[in-house]
């Protein structure tokens, strides 16, 4: 089938306008899949910029349907990811009339573990909640078919059970285990093996394509076409996967894997209890002794504290004491082989982290609340990026609303190694000169002022009046929207939702059902939201979403590109920022009947020359400074209503 064949599918004449109600026929989409489809014949690199509303899932979904190969689709989450294979794949393959075979495929630890349950059920658990859970997984093990913990609603996704129901990379026995037989990801990798289109999530993709063994190898790279949906997401996500990482959490997990695997084998508790119970007090030490540092910094400040390098150390050598008592009993069963196998591995990392000084990596630390990660992570991710994607001599699909900084794909070419790529830039549909406005208020202080929340709430709270709410107050930081809360709490006569007081997903219903409300969010509420209609109707930013100057890997790299004679504000900051503030902007106008404000509090949009790079690469919008023109904007808008 040629392209422009694939594209009229889409057209007036097509099936998708003979039976999909609602369904509008758009050039920018139709140009699109007749560029996707000529990528995935010719094996061919595009990059492709689709602005909100296009319809760029079905653009690229038709001609994946109709090129008769191999195709994996990857989303951002795992949601969007059940949204595509529950959703939209079912609808296109359906008006197509294809016979091509689908299969769903997610990370391990996505995917109840039959031999972790029963290892759990009999180990029992003191804390009455944990095991009122564990109770309710065992019975739902017994009715499902796929093992998917989304269908277990009622537990919540960070509940202490799943790591003790799910298995990692590390403690899978694989072929050895007695319910492989009923393995679901054994099961779920069978489907994929067979299926003509597999919808991943990037952190797969990455994982496996990174070679972080997640025990899906064999499936990627015999696809003839890699299409990434939310392709801005992928530089940063490549930085977490081709890193070589140790966490409390691992080395923890570890230790309580090791003792139950060890309750079998006449004389090995007694052996490991207590280098067990000495690894689990050194990590908890080890994390109190953090507590004086800041929440993530330089390998380097680790070394500097005497207190934590000593436990660092002692930490090291009970690891690989650890592992070699392992060594020793892992003869005695698969099990505490699997554990002899994941302390070396474990042991000889915390090593290589601590020890080896490489110009082409960056070391560094973070620490959680419960816990603390320690880090190798390359400065050039262009490099194996490039390499990945010549070892599966494969299309490669890249598509986003945000990809480009002013109409330029430089700078996201750049981060993934792309060399000369295809690449197309389609429009939205909606008709932003009627739809919105963007209001840049006058006076507002220097973002750097410490007043500068304050006045930002006093400029906008005019406009909430005109709105009556139904806002989304996107902040830099937490301490911005903390402080944004204390100054709306109670004063204002608007519902308020403010993020960390309750579950997203959840905020974001009781927003939508509200009408008037409004939401203050930070990094999580930029992108990947979705409230069109008249709950959401203006758009606050604070400042420009410039990446916090505190990240060691940033540091490394903008000293990196400075180095190479490149203005790393310009060449990576500002790029960056762009970017992230594309995505938040975006949340505005979501369809083609929204109208709304997008208001931006940053003095630099007007006062600093880079500042035309950030509004130049924003829907073609009118811009104000003057708040009669949007109370104005609100007023025509309940006289068309």
């Amino acid at each position: 089938m040629t392209e422009p064949e694939v594209a009229a599918i889409l057209g007036a004449e097509g099936p998708f306008a003979r039976e999909v109600p609602g369904f509008a026929p758009r050039e920018a989409q139709q140009r699109m899949a007749e560029a996707v489809a000529e990528a995935i014949a010719e094996r061919d690199i595009l990059i492709a910029e689709a602005g909100t509303g296009t319809g760029k899932t079905f653009a690229y979904l038709v001609p994946a349907l109709m090129s008769g190969r191999k195709v994996i689709v990857s989303t951002g989450t795992k949601a969007l990811q059940d949204q595509l294979f529950f959703r939209d794949l079912p609808r296109v393959h359906a008006v197509l009339g294809s016979r091509a075979r689908t299969s769903l495929l997610k990370g391990r630890a996505n995917y109840l573990c039959l031999y972790r349950l029963d290892q759990s059920v009999r180990e029992g658990n003191p804390d009455r909640q944990l095991a009122s859970q564990l109770s309710a997984i065992r019975a739902w093990s017994a009715r499902t078919r796929r093992g998917d913990r989304m269908e277990m609603v009622d537990i919540p996704e960070d509940s202490p059970v799943w790591p003790r129901v799910t298995s990692t990379p590390e403690n899978c026995l694989g072929a050895e285990c007695a319910f492989f037989d009923d393995c679901h990801v054994v099961k779920a990798r069978r489907d994929a093996m067979e299926a003509d289109i597999v919808v991943v999530n990037h952190h797969l993709l990455m994982a496996d394509l990174a070679l972080k063994q997640e025990g899906f190898g064999e499936i990627l790279p015999g696809a003839d076409a890699f299409i990434l949906d939310e392709a801005h997401q992928i530089p940063e996500l490549a930085g977490q996967f081709f890193s070589q990482s140790v966490s409390a959490r691992q080395m923890t997990d570890l230790a309580h894997d090791a003792l139950a695997e060890a309750q079998g084998v006449t004389g090995a508790t007694s052996q490991l209890l207590e280098p067990v119970e000495v690894v689990q007090d050194l990590v908890r030490r080890l994390r109190l002794a953090m507590d004086s540092l800041p929440p993530k910094g330089p390998f380097g400040a680790l070394d500097r504290d005497s207190t934590v390098h000593d436990l660092l150390t002692e930490l090291r050598d009970v690891m690989a004491a650890l592992s070699d008592l392992l060594g020793s009993l892992g003869e005695r069963s698969r099990g505490l082989a699997n554990a002899f196998e994941r302390a070396q591995m474990l042991s000889l990392r915390l090593d290589r982290i601590a020890e080896e000084h490489s110009a082409s990596d960056v070391r560094w630390y973070e620490t959680f609340p419960r816990g603390f990660a320690l880090h190798a992570t390359p400065l050039d991710l262009a490099s194996p990026l490039r390499a990945m994607r010549m070892a599966t001599d494969a299309a490669w699909i890249h598509t986003s609303a945000t990809l480009s900084i002013a109409g330029d794909f430089g700078h996201f070419a750049r981060q993934l190694g792309i060399e000369d790529p295809q690449t197309l830039h389609v429009e939205s549909p909606f008709d932003y000169k009627r739809q919105a406005l963007a209001y840049l208020p006058k006076d507002l202080p220097d973002p750097s002022a410490r007043d500068f929340t304050d006045k930002v709430i006093a400029a906008i709270r005019p406009v909430l009046d005109a709105s009556d709410g139904r806002a989304f107050l996107l902040f830099t930081s937490h301490r911005a929207l903390r402080r944004a809360a204390e100054l709306l709490e109670g004063r204002v006569p608007w519902p308020l939702f403010v993020q960390g007081s309750a579950p997203r997903h959840r905020l974001l219903e009781e927003f939508r059902a509200s009408g008037r409300g409004v939401l203050l969010g930070a990094a999580s509420f930029w992108e990947g939201v979705d409230v069109a209609g008249e709950a959401l109707s203006v758009v606050v930013i604070d400042k420009l979403p410039f990446a916090m100057p505190d990240d060691p890997v940033l540091q490394a790299r903008l000293e990196a590109l400075e180095e190479a004679g490149i203005n790393p504000f310009m060449g990576w900051q500002v790029p960056t920022a762009v970017i992230a503030l594309k995505q938040g902007a975006g949340r505005l106008i979501r369809d083609v009947n929204d109208r709304g404000v997008l208001v931006l509090c940053d003095p630099r949009l007007s006062t600093k020359g880079y500042g035309r790079l950030f509004l130049a690469s924003l829907p073609p919008m009118p811009r104000t400074r003057e708040l009669s023109d949007v109370t104005a904007f609100f007023a025509q808008g309940e006289l068309a209503g």
